[in-house]
């Protein structure tokens, strides 16, 4: 079903609430042998996001690959991956490989001026190197060789009002993270082998650069930006000297996200990170006019390289009010329908030009039963409580599961490792609220019994 562009999507404005959250343990700040990774996608409150599973393939040398706006050369062989992506695009928001490599990004503004024209996408960059690399060292090659190549740009939101920026990534795997923070082309690169890290749309990364592009400070200071003399602090010569609001806000969030890490340094778990993210005092878990929290994820990733890392993924919106599913790469993995959105073809908004005239419904069925849940968790506060106890005991179920497996105390057949996520999806209690409601059915005929 079309419909005109909605007005108030057209009137985003750079200075509209844009935000996102991610964040990285490595030992020791993990309470157990493994890099931990989580990430909030804040995006437009009624952005629908999917969660798409991309089996390895082999391609055909000098194919071509056609991301959200733009075609890249692609490659012979990519990884299999899991991605958490607004529906309408080709990228991804946050995603894991098979090799357990975690990204997110998020938007950022820098004194570089965002491009006008079409290129690759922050979230086109983010899955590219997912599908092409086997550790986090690589897929910042990935994400930097393709950024120098191709460029950065084309609009993030499905809007007829173009609505860009510039990309800052939270790259992890099982033995360290980095922080990859770019302005245009450029970039810098800060690699973090022990403790905790956060990252909130804004430049961080200080005098304490890994790697950058080798014209960063030439440019820099051929700009004027800088006077080739001291320290070179990448955050403080490349941010706007007069922060946005947006900009204001993600610099308080960023602070109460480092400081939620450091109460918790030496006990970080998954489900410390969980929480975190479902923090809604700090503007983590964000809910502000018309965006919000869209979905989320925290992976475990093991340092042993035979126990195998774990994803939690939400596919629907509020973290608060979501359950994180677990999902591992193996044997009968296989795509869970009840998380992809419809597809519309060559009819899609997103390539017809010009671009986003008209809105589809993107719903998949469990965001369509998460709406119905929602509705019942307001008009209802004493089934709304038992609905969220019923989603936190299925979250609670995947994550004993998971801690028995990683521990060595369940050791489940390889294929039923890979139906896992299918298993949570089809448990959550929101597809039974959505059922009942299509069918015009009342609580006492709940054919499952009384739900919650």
């Amino acid at each position: 079903m079309e419909r005109p562009a909605s007005p108030q999507m057209a009137s985003s404005s750079p200075d509209s609430p844009c935000s996102c959250d991610c964040f990285v343990s490595v030992p020791p700040a993990s309470a157990i042998p493994a890099v931990i990774f989580a990430k909030n996608s804040d995006r437009p409150r009624d952005e629908v996001q999917e969660v798409v599973f991309v089996p390895a393939g082999t391609h055909t040398p000098g194919s071509r690959l056609q991301c959200t706006y733009i075609e890249v050369e692609q490659v012979s062989k990519t990884h299999a991956v899991i991605l958490s992506r607004p529906s309408w695009l080709w990228g991804a928001e946050m995603g894991a490989n098979e090799h357990g490599v975690c990204i997110g990004n998020e938007a950022v503004w820098t004194k570089e001026p965002v491009g006008e024209g079409e290129a690759l996408l922050g979230m086109d960059l983010l899955r590219l190197a997912l599908e092409r690399s086997s550790s986090a060292q690589e897929a910042l090659h990935v994400i930097t060789r393709l950024l120098e190549r191709y460029g950065q740009g084309g609009s993030c939101l499905e809007d007829p009002a173009s609505f860009s920026y510039h990309s800052t990534f939270l790259l992890a795997d099982r033995t360290e993270a980095w922080v990859l923070e770019t302005a245009g082309r450029l970039w810098a690169a800060q690699r973090i082998q022990e403790g905790a890290r956060n990252i909130s749309n804004q430049l961080s990364i200080g005098t304490d650069i890994s790697a950058q592009h080798p014209e960063l400070r030439i440019h820099a200071q051929a700009k004027g930006w800088w006077d080739g003399q001291g320290a070179f602090d990448f955050a403080q010569v490349f941010s706007l000297t007069q922060q946005p609001a947006r900009m204001e806000a993600a610099k308080a969030r960023f602070q109460a996200g480092r400081e939620l890490l450091r109460q918790r340094q030496g006990g970080i778990t998954a489900e410390v990170m969980m929480g975190i993210l479902r923090d809604k005092e700090s503007g983590i878990c964000m809910d502000s006019g018309g965006f919000r929290t869209t979905a989320s994820m925290v992976s475990v990733l093991p340092q042993d390289p035979m126990q195998p890392c774990v994803h939690f993924l939400t596919a629907t919106p509020d973290p608060s009010r979501s359950v994180f599913k677990p999902f591992i790469f193996g044997v009968g993995v296989a795509q869970a329908p009840q998380v992809l959105s419809p597809t519309f073809g060559a009819q899609d908004p997103v390539r017809t030009l010009p671009r986003f005239q008209t809105q589809v419904d993107r719903r998949h069925t469990l965001y369509r039963g998460h709406q119905e849940a929602l509705g019942l968790m307001e008009s209802d506060q004493d089934r709304g409580q038992q609905l969220q106890q019923k989603q936190r005991e299925l979250e609670q179920e995947g994550l004993e599961a998971t801690q028995g497996l990683l521990a060595g105390e369940w050791a489940p057949p390889l294929r039923e490792r890979g139906s896992l996520f299918q298993a949570f999806v089809e448990g959550e209690p929101g597809l039974r609220v959505s059922f009942i409601a299509s069918a015009g059915l009342g609580w006492t005929q709940d054919p499952w019994g009384q739900l919650p």
